[in-house]
């Protein structure tokens, strides 16, 4: 509400609209509250990267060269949390929020106070994990999947560890709640399910995924809470506990939560794609059977991380050939993306060039996937760098990959700025050229049989990692790239039209889109259109 004052001035009364930090700490608006989980993303982003270029630092050379072995440690572990929930995790929520209302034709997400709690539960929880780095003892060292007994000697920091992690939880089903809320029940007339665009579909299914995984994370830290602290025994060996169960609680929570962080970069890949092709997504019934297969099968294959705690040939077969059965699911989407493109007309601006190198790169992941699948073989790979390599594979070019994918796809409509299109190609390139760079010679550490988590290393391991760390030193600083062209666009440009990607493809003529199916060996008689028009 406004009112004239003298002068022709406005004054606002208390039910105007929220102006400077009012209007951020007060969102209700889904595109302010996708803004603030977007660039809280992006800031743990940068956060876990300035720790991940700490761990490459060491690792650079044999022998300990800057931090101390814990506190290395400490590195590892922090990276990993911050870098799952802090950064994919709350983006891909952003793109949630930016995009399902306007995609299924809703005016806003269902629950906006939800929403707003949802967020800003989530710098507290931040607060409190990086807190624990200035506490006696440091901050937690067992890695991310806190394992016991090891993480039991956290030490000061365990309990705001703990802390965090439930704080994280409770935003992450808050917001699928609203997520899920809003699809069934926004949706514009007419939209039935499937008609909705796979954005929307994918983000359906994560949602369904993380209300049935956070709460058993939930209750597995708990379990590690009242070990510590009140008198139980679920995991310690001592009082009759079972280490190896906290395992079996834990990957049932944390093999569904690698799906949750590729499951909506597959949404954005099937928009990003079908848009630069010209053409419709090929066999879209069989994508969304396909990501409920695999949202399914992800919660039977947890102990596959678990091959080497001796578990019986029985569970060893089942856990090997469920997991290989993920591969069908997923080799019917990267084949539909291959077939979209199939005889497209196709152009390269920066969203499809990240989108292409997630299919291909994420597709390595895959491969190294099975090979992790195979119980014997996984005996070997166990605790190694390939480890390493292939969920980074899957993570980074996948997960991360797609989030700029989408950034610089929908940065035009939320801006309604052109980004700049030379410095997000340097992005690209200098990107992909430095994951392959940072992650592929891991490969060869892990069947090498250089373990993870470790500081120092025997010679043998030296000229690889020294790539590794160079790789990872030159992806890190040509993420400031992003940060520049995102900055740019937001504070103007070239103005983006209303058919934004709708661009000439190197002929005289401009394609409708989806394009029609043909051969591309005559362009269309434009004069003969003309005519007629």
């Amino acid at each position: 509400m406004t009112t004239a004052v003298a002068g022709g001035h406005e004054a606002h009364d208390d039910h105007g609209p929220a102006k400077g930090l009012k209007r951020w700490l007060y969102a209700t608006n889904h595109k302010d509250i996708g803004t603030m989980y977007l660039i809280f993303s992006l800031l743990m982003f940068f956060v876990g990267g300035a720790m991940a270029l700490v761990v490459r630092s060491e690792l650079m050379q044999p022998g300990l060269q800057f931090v101390h072995p814990e506190f290395f440690n400490q590195m590892t572990t922090m990276h990993a949390l911050i870098m799952v929930f802090g950064a994919v995790m709350p983006a891909f929520v952003g793109l949630a929020n930016w995009m399902i209302p306007m995609m299924i034709g809703a005016p806003d997400m269902a629950l906006p106070r939800m929403n707003n709690w949802s967020f800003w539960i989530l710098p507290v929880a931040f607060g409190l994990l990086l807190s624990t780095l200035f506490m006696p003892g440091g901050a937690p060292a067992g890695g991310w999947t806190m394992y016991p007994p090891l993480i039991l000697q956290t030490g000061d920091a365990f309990p705001f560890l703990i802390f965090s992690v439930h704080l994280m939880g409770l935003s992450s089903i808050m917001g699928a709640i609203n997520v899920i809320v809003t699809i069934l029940n926004m949706r514009a007339p007419g939209m039935t399910l499937l008609k909705m665009p796979m954005f929307v579909w994918t983000w359906l299914i994560t949602a369904y995924l993380l209300i049935a995984v956070m709460p058993v994370l939930a209750g597995a830290v708990t379990m590690l809470l009242t070990d510590q602290f009140f008198g139980t025994s679920f995991f310690l060996a001592a009082g009759g506990g079972d280490p190896v169960l906290f395992q079996h609680i834990f990957w049932f929570f944390g093999h569904p939560e690698v799906y949750i962080m590729i499951l909506p970069a597959f949404g954005v890949v099937s928009e990003i794609i079908p848009t630069f092709s010209r053409k419709p997504l090929f066999g879209y019934d069989s994508m969304v059977y396909a990501a409920s297969s695999i949202a399914f099968l992800s919660f039977i294959v947890w102990a596959h991380h678990m091959f080497t705690v001796g578990m019986p040939l029985s569970g060893q077969l089942f856990f090997m050939f469920a997991t290989m059965l993920i591969a069908v699911p997923t080799g019917v989407k990267v084949f539909n993306w291959i077939a979209t493109m199939w005889r497209g007309a196709m152009t390269f601006e920066t969203p499809m060039l990240f989108a292409l190198a997630f299919v291909f790169l994420f597709t390595i992941g895959g491969f190294s996937g099975l090979m992790l699948a195979i119980a014997p073989a996984d005996v070997q790979y166990h605790d190694t760098y390939f480890v390493v390599a292939h969920f980074h594979y899957v993570l980074v070019p996948g997960s991360i990959f797609a989030i700029m994918a989408a950034g610089y796809y929908w940065l035009p409509k939320w801006t309604g700025n052109m980004y700049n299109e030379t410095l997000g190609k340097w992005h690209f390139w200098l990107s992909t050229i430095f994951v392959n760079l940072t992650f592929f010679p891991m490969h060869f550490l892990g069947l090498a049989g250089m373990p993870r988590r470790i500081p120092d290393y025997g010679t043998q391991f030296a000229d690889f990692n020294f790539w590794a760390s160079i790789g990872a030193m030159g992806f890190g600083f040509s993420q400031i790239l992003f940060v520049i062209v995102v900055w740019q666009c937001v504070r103007g440009g070239e103005k983006a039209t209303d058919k934004v990607w709708e661009r000439p493809i190197g002929l005289e003529w401009t394609l409708p889109s989806p394009a029609p199916y043909h051969s591309f060996t005559t362009p269309p008689n434009l004069e003969a259109k003309e005519a007629k028009a």
